[in-house]
């Protein structure tokens, strides 16, 4: 559960405005929670005033340092509505206001990374500059306009911020291609009737082509952003740019290209000597470069921009696409390797037959079915995959990216999709292999990438012998590089 905290002068603004519908159903369904605290349970005046005039004159009221602070820490007291940031790291705090930065759907995905939240909404002509010093860790604006307080904007962003926590939207599919995404605009939908005051739904629509459908739509998303936001559109060029640059070698950067294709990418440094990006989901730096002098370059440049992303995270991730990258990467980032994988990438767009497997159980054969997973399997997913802890178990479940074999209501087998878009996890429990439930749980996560959109790969380990032959005999190819996963810890 994602929880929001809001500090205000009208609790019942937040609580009325963002109980209904679909935020109304994730609290009621324990998705997340919206706390409203009042600033005026905490004002020391007979009158429950909260403000005053401003030192060195001036018109309007200021809120007072102290009813805020302490409605803030009533919030970071450990308990039943307390934070889980707790005692030693003060919890993320935003203060809505014009002077802040702009809000975006980066910013949105940011958040929604938090377990928790705390929105302070200022009134009259704003708070106390002590308190905000003391407590706030974010300023931010939704637009370049003043406003009567900070509820409506801490709404606007818990809204942006809520659909993206899993569960909370029951098409998990809607919070990735919506607007923004790959920095296009979504395309123009239609729906019935197909014909309305003269205006035809596009026949393209109504072909029951999905690679027509997926070719139009994109073209449409590229068209519509060109013309009404050509900012946006000089990011998307930009991209496509770094995508052809990585495409020069394909199957060792399919990682990198499909961050950038499916929005995920964060480029942090692009130019003809290498590519720099971060990953929005995982957080993991991803870096290629043509020279080791190069490499060095790029992370002496861009090594402030790489600790300030992960300073609040006690644990990372960097991928490095050359050995050449290798030495100098642990030298200025302070980097242990974790493991060296092959790429296998299916290049193909044709969908792979299912394939059909079966266990025997009391002389019976029990057909194998490939469903997803739900929350009651994490432990005996996390006992089973040496590479994943608990937490990361749930967060893969939660976002509906792990299927398993089932035979009856007997689990066999699992496979998934990471944080970083690549299939693995992939897992056959001993007492049932070779029934060719490996297979068709590899089958069935490449033709669910393509139904996408995607292009299926996954990482492999060197010595991995038996996962290389099983993609090799669907027809993946592998590239003749390695990646290197560092962490730092």
């Amino acid at each position: 559960m994602m929880k929001f905290h809001v500090l205000t002068l009208f609790p019942e603004m937040i609580l009325q405005g963002l109980g209904t519908s679909i935020l109304g159903r994730a609290t009621e369904n324990g998705f997340i929670s919206i706390d409203a605290v009042n600033i005026r349970d905490f004002t020391t005046n007979k009158h429950n005033r909260v403000d005053d005039y401003t030192y060195g004159g001036g018109a309007g009221m200021l809120m007072q340092a102290q009813p805020v602070y302490d409605a803030w820490k009533s919030v970071c007291v450990s308990g039943e509505n307390g934070t889980k940031s707790g005692k030693n790291k003060k919890p993320r705090t935003i203060y809505l206001t014009p002077q802040g930065a702009p809000f975006t759907q980066h910013m949105a995905e940011e958040f929604a990374k938090e377990e928790e939240l705390i929105f302070l909404c200022g009134h009259y002509e704003g708070i106390d500059e002590r308190v905000l010093e003391e407590i706030v860790t974010d300023y931010v604006s939704i637009g370049d306009y003043v406003l009567t307080g900070g509820e409506l904007p801490a709404m606007v962003m818990i809204d942006s911020i809520a659909r993206l926590v899993p569960g909370v939207l029951n098409n998990e599919v809607s919070a990735e291609t919506e607007s923004f995404h790959g920095n296009l605009l979504e395309y123009p939908q239609f729906s019935r009737p197909v014909s309305w005051m003269g205006k035809e739904v596009p026949k393209v629509l109504l072909s029951g082509d999905h690679k027509k459908i997926r070719e139009w739509r994109l073209e449409e998303s590229i068209k519509r952003t060109k013309e009404r936001r050509p900012d946006l559109y000089k990011l998307y060029e930009r991209d496509q740019a770094c995508i052809q640059m990585l495409m020069k070698d394909k199957l060792l950067h399919i990682d990198m290209i499909e961050l950038i294709r499916r929005g995920q990418a964060q480029i942090l440094y692009f130019e003809k000597d290498g590519v720099l990006l971060r990953d929005k989901v995982s957080g993991a730096i991803m870096m290629t470069a043509k020279t080791k002098e190069a490499a060095g370059k790029i992370l002496e440049e861009n090594k402030d921009k790489i600790e300030k992303y992960n300073q609040n995270q006690d644990y990372w991730m960097f991928v490095s696409h050359q050995e050449c990258i290798n030495e100098i990467a642990q030298e200025v980032l302070g980097l242990k390797l974790v493991m060296g994988c092959y790429q296998s990438v299916y290049t193909r767009k044709e969908m792979l037959l299912a394939v059909k497997a079966a266990i025997v159980v009391d002389g019976q054969e029990v057909p194998i079915e490939i469903r997803s997973l739900g929350m009651e399997h994490v432990e005996t997913v996390s006992g089973h995959y040496e590479n994943a802890d608990m937490s990361y178990v749930q967060g893969r479940i939660a976002h509906g990216c792990m299927y398993g074999a089932f035979a009856g209501d007997v689990l066999t087998g699992f496979v998934g999709i990471h944080e970083e878009g690549s299939s693995g996890m992939l897992e056959v429990f001993p007492e049932y292999r070779k029934c060719g439930i490996g297979k068709a749980l590899e089958t069935f996560i490449i033709n669910l990438q393509l139904e996408k959109g995607y292009t299926p790969f996954g990482q492999v380990k060197e010595e991995n012998e038996v996962s290389m032959a099983l993609q090799s005999s669907l027809g993946l190819y592998f590239s003749k590089g390695k990646v290197y996963w560092f962490e730092k810890k």
